[in-house]
């Protein structure tokens, strides 16, 4: 005849290091929600800005994998659908300038329109108002050779600037 399994006491769990309270287990549902609720947002994205999947997701206009995270873009407006990456500031604004008439929330105050410091390093750029940086000439993905930068530096050029150059190319 086989016997039950033994249920431990709960003299023998607190003997073994286990607390059972009404506070323990709070700050166990507390700490399991902290955990949990950090890994519904990547870190490092800025808010309102879709996490870019390197290697795999393709620029909005040129359809070219997103790789040099030193050039990525990124466009948010406020409503759903509004999300759009490029790997380079070319294709930025040749999207922004193409896709104006289909997307007039463009225009609006509250879209978004981020780029990386072509200074960054490691896995995350830091992430620039593409509108208040500056601009460098840079060997870029698509040749459109500019990378962004947070001060003013010798031979940099604001947005509007380099907007003119790039559409200057007409590619």
């Amino acid at each position: 005849m086989t016997q039950p399994p033994v249920q431990p006491t709960r003299r023998a769990l607190l003997a073994a290091g286990f607390a059972f309270s009404p506070l323990m287990g709070a700050l166990a549902s507390l700490t399991a929600l902290t955990v949990l609720g950090g890994c519904s947002r990547e870190e490092g994205w800025p808010e309102g800005m879709q996490p870019i999947k390197w290697d795999r997701d393709t620029c909005n206009r040129c359809r070219m994998v997103i790789s040099d995270r030193r050039f990525a873009v990124g466009l948010a407006g406020a409503g759903p659908r509004q999300l759009f990456n490029f790997d380079d500031i070319g294709c930025a604004v040749f999207w922004l300038r193409d896709q104006a008439q289909a997307h007039p929330w463009m225009a609006e105050p509250t879209t978004r329109l981020w780029v990386a410091d072509v200074f960054s390093r490691g896995a995350m750029p830091q992430w620039l108002d593409a509108r208040l940086a500056q601009y460098l000439t840079k060997t870029s993905p698509m040749g459109y050779n500019f990378g962004a930068t947070r001060h003013p530096q010798a031979g940099s050029v604001d947005f509007r600037t380099m907007g003119e150059h790039v559409l200057a190319r007409a590619r």
